[in-house]
């Protein structure tokens, strides 16, 4: 599903129009990027957690030529899915 299948959904389901359903996921999406970026987490309950992991720097290696390369640390987004998602899935 992509997203303008996934603002058809939501409009179907919620009664929305499309243009209320996106404008919705928008916000929903920018509020999650503004936390995050604050560094806090978004928690839902039964649903899961949206936070932010933190790699370490490490060593690599260019696939091309061999040669070890340095590996900046870098925080990145994460999704860590909640016991009644899992549930529904399995």
């Amino acid at each position: 599903m992509n997203k303008s299948e996934l603002i058809e959904a939501v409009a179907s389901k919620s009664g929305l129009t499309k243009a209320d359903a996106e404008r919705a996921f928008k916000g929903f999406v920018e509020t999650i990027t503004e936390t995050l970026k604050n560094g806090d987490q978004v928690t839902m309950i039964g649903f899961g957690t949206f936070l932010v992991r933190e790699r370490k720097a490490r060593q690599g290696r260019n696939p091309r030529t061999g040669e070890t390369i340095q590996i900046k640390a870098a925080n990145n987004p994460a999704f860590k899915a909640g016991k009644a998602l899992k549930d529904a899935v399995n």
